[in-house]
This record gives structure tokens, C-alpha cells and sequence, in this order.
């Protein structure tokens, strides 16, 4: 396939912002560290207290640098191997880089969104909207069919579309609980702490497990569509496992 110039341009803006940005984060060090924050609806809750992320909870701030860490080691050299795949033209450096640009979306909409206001809010903002229409036109651009001649016989479809329906599944059991919850027995989430929303549960409620559904359905259906939605979705979850970990660790 031929590749997009604007894509590969798109590309190299993410991994240059993204090198900047977990630079700064891993290794600005200052603050005092964690203290206590009483928030307006009267809970206390535990602040970072130092670096980028100082002005966001224990949890969030150290899960974010978590993420930085996954993200300098794993996301940006895949980043940029894959646009020396798509430049060559090739179909599966086209896919990875679907799927890489997919977790880079994905992590700093949740930065921009999410995340306590510090100084690279505005690197956050312009990673979403070159991830985001870098992925627009990768996906108008893959050549569908061919795609799906590729994969269709090599590939257990109805395996797949199950994982997609199981991961959708546990998806929303994972993030409906903490706002039905509230409603039930009253008083804010135990996980919003001092935020104003639960960003990253609007993200993947309204986001990701539709699109976990959709692609699952369109699979069984032998539809390319399902494919070129399926391959992101699954990228991000692959990569996010490492940064679970990694926010777990950073969290201890």
C-alpha cells in the first residue's frame, strides 16, 4: 500500500511531543511528596505531591508515571519502527502503527482529560489530536478487503470476536461498579478523590466497550470493518497491560 505523507508527518509529531512529555515527567523530581488533601464534599484524600503529577492523587499520579515509563520503553520505539514499516509501504506496518497510535490516543485523552492541570497540558492536547487523525486517516486508507482476504482464513474469527465480547464484558463490569454504586448508596465514587469526573470511565463506557461490541459483531459477520476496529482495540490492551503493572509498582 502506499503510505500517507500526513501520516507519516502526524507520526513523528507523536513521538517527538511523547518523547518530551515522559521526559519531563520521569525525571522532574521535585515536591515535597504525599500529603493529605480534604476535598468539598469533605473526604481526604492522598496527593501525589511531587514532579508533573504533584497536583494529582497518590493513585492517579503514580499510575501516570507509570504509564511514562511503559510509554519511553515500549510505545515510542514501536511507535517509530512501525513508521519505518509504513513507510516501506507495508501492510502490517500500516496496522501496527493503526494499533500503536491507537494506545497513544488513548493514554493522553485520558492526560488531557483526566489528569490534574500542570505545565504539558498543552503537549497532551496536541498528542490527542495527532494521534487521533493519524488514526482517521490510517483507517480510511487500509484497504479493507484486502485486509480481510489476509486474515479472514489464517485467523480463528469467532476466538477473536469471543475475547472482544468477554473483554467488553469485564470492561464495563470494571468501570460501571464505582458510579452505580454511588447512586445506590449515595456520596461521590471511593475513586474519584478530588476530581470532578471519572474521566477514563466516560472514556471506556461510552468509547471503548461499544467499539469492543461493534468490532466483536462485525467479525462473526465476516465484515472487514470488524478488523481494521478490532486491531486498535486490541493494541491498547495489549500495551496497557504493562502499564497496569507498572501503575501498580509506582502505586506501592
Amino acid at each position: 500500500m502506499k503510505p500517507l505523507k500526513s501520516v507519516v508527518y502526524l507520526s513523528l509529531a507523536v513521538g517527538v511531543l511523547a518523547l518530551f512529555a515522559v521526559s519531563v515527567s520521569l525525571f522532574w523530581q521535585d515536591g515535597g511528596g504525599t500529603y493529605t488533601f480534604m476535598t468539598l464534599r469533605g473526604d481526604p484524600v492522598v496527593i501525589y505531591g511531587q514532579g508533573l503529577y504533584r497536583y494529582d492523587s497518590l493513585l492517579v499520579g503514580a499510575g501516570n508515571r507509570g504509564v511514562d515509563l511503559v510509554t519511553m520503553a515500549l510505545g515510542i520505539p514501536l511507535l517509530l519502527f512501525s513508521i519505518v514499516l509504513y513507510g516501506r509501504g507495508s501492510l502490517r506496518g500500516a496496522l501496527l502503527l493503526t494499533g500503536i497510535q491507537a494506545f497513544f490516543l488513548y493514554i493522553y485523552a485520558s492526560f488531557a482529560l483526566g489528569s490534574a492541570y500542570n505545565e504539558l497540558y498543552l503537549v497532551y492536547v496536541a498528542l490527542f489530536s495527532a494521534s487521533f487523525f493519524a488514526i482517521v486517516l490510517l483507517l480510511t486508507s487500509i484497504p479493507a478487503r484486502d485486509l480481510f482476504v489476509n486474515l479472514s482464513t489464517r485467523l480463528p474469527n469467532r476466538v477473536i470476536a469471543t475475547i472482544m465480547f468477554i473483554t467488553a464484558f469485564f470492561t464495563l463490569i470494571l468501570w460501571i461498579e464505582a458510579p452505580l454504586s454511588s447512586l445506590i448508596h449515595g456520596g461521590p465514587p471511593a475513586t474519584l478523590g478530588h476530581y470532578t469526573t471519572l474521566a477514563t470511565h466516560s472514556l471506556d463506557l461510552a468509547i471503548i466497550v461499544p467499539s469492543l461490541l461493534f468490532s466483536a459483531v462485525m467479525i462473526l459477520r465476516r465484515d472487514p470493518t470488524g478488523y481494521l476496529v478490532a486491531i486498535p482495540l486490541l493494541s491498547i490492551l495489549a500495551m496497557l497491560a504493562p502499564a497496569l503493572t507498572a501503575m501498580t509498582l509506582r502505586a506501592r
